[in-house]
C-alpha cells in the first residue's frame, strides 16, 4: 500500500493511481471560484472501493476515511456524470490489450441468475422464479469472453430469461456495436435466437451449460466447435444494491 497523501495507506498503487486520476473531471468551482477540495481525490476513491468490495452501507463507513455524505457525494456525482463508466470502460480495454486483444470485444456471453431478497425490497420490483424456486430479483450480465463487464441489467424474478434478455443485449449492441457474436447456454434458445439475429444482427452461439470450466463445449446441435477461449460461461457475481436518498450537505 502507499500513501494517499493524507496521512493513510491507499489500496491503490500508483501505477493504478496515475491511470485513474486522469479519467476523474475536474473540481466543481462557482462562478467566483472556490476552496479547494478538502480531502484527497484518491482517499475517496478508496473510500468507494471499500463499499463496493464489503457491502457495507454509506453510514458504516470506517472513521479513517472521509466523512460519508462526502464520499457519497462524489460517488453520484461521478456515477451521473459518466465517470464511473468511463473508468471501467477504460480499464477494460487496458486488461485486453494486455491479453493481446483488441480494446472492444467481438463477442459476448450472457447469463443471468435469480437471488433472493429481503422482504423490505418493493413488491413491484421481485418475483418468484418457479425453476429455481426463488423469491426475489433476476440479474442479467453480458461479459466478453475474458469475463470482464460488458452489460447488467436488474429485473423481477419471474421474468422469463428470453425475455429480460433483451435489454442487456441491446445496450451491448449499442454501446459495443462491435460484438458480432453472442454465446448462451440453452436456457435463452427459442424466440430471442431471432430476435438477435433481426434487432442486433447478432449470430447465435448455444452451449451446454457447465460443471466446471472444462466442461465449457459449444452445441452439437449448433455445429460448431469453438468456445471462448476463457472456458467457462460465467454468472453474474455482483449483489443488488439499491442508492440511498442524496445527501444535502457538499464537501
Amino acid at each position: 500500500m502507499s500513501d494517499s497523501g493524507g496521512g493513510y495507506p491507499s489500496d491503490l498503487t500508483e501505477e493504478q493511481w496515475a491511470l485513474i486520476e486522469p479519467l476523474l473531471p475536474a473540481a466543481r468551482v462557482g462562478p467566483k471560484g472556490g476552496r479547494r477540495e478538502k480531502h484527497p481525490r484518491r482517499r475517496i476513491v478508496d473510500a468507494i472501493s471499500y463499499v463496493v468490495r464489503t457491502g457495507c452501507a454509506w453510514r458504516q463507513l470506517p472513521k479513517d476515511f472521509p466523512p460519508w455524505p462526502t464520499v457519497y457525494w462524489y460517488f453520484t456525482w461521478w456515477h451521473d456524470d459518466g465517470t464511473v463508466e468511463r473508468v471501467h470502460d477504460t480499464l477494460r480495454g487496458r486488461v485486453r490489450e494486455a491479453d493481446g486483444r483488441a480494446a472492444e470485444p467481438s463477442a459476448g456471453l450472457i447469463d443471468s441468475q435469480s437471488v433472493r431478497t429481503a422482504d423490505t425490497v418493493p413488491a413491484g420490483t421481485r418475483g418468484f422464479d418457479a425453476g429455481k424456486k426463488v423469491k426475489g430479483r433476476k440479474r442479467f450480465i453480458v461479459t466478453d469472453t475474458l469475463g470482464l463487464l460488458l452489460a447488467v441489467h436488474v429485473v423481477a424474478a419471474n421474468i422469463q430469461d428470453c425475455d429480460g434478455a433483451k435489454r442487456s443485449l441491446l445496450w451491448t449492441r449499442l454501446d459495443h456495436p462491435g460484438v458480432q457474436k453472442i454465446w448462451a447456454d440453452q436456457g435463452f434458445a427459442g424466440r430471442l435466437v431471432e430476435w438477435s439475429r433481426t434487432i442486433l444482427a447478432a449470430s447465435w452461439r448455444s452451449c451446454a451449460r457447465p460443471r466446471t470450466s472444462a466442461d465449457f463445449r459449444s452445441s452439437p446441435r449448433d455445429g460448431r466447435s469453438s468456445a471462448p477461449s476463457r472456458g467457462s460461461l460465467p454468472t453474474a457475481a455482483s449483489h443488488v444494491t439499491t442508492r440511498p436518498a442524496r445527501p444535502a450537505q457538499r464537501p
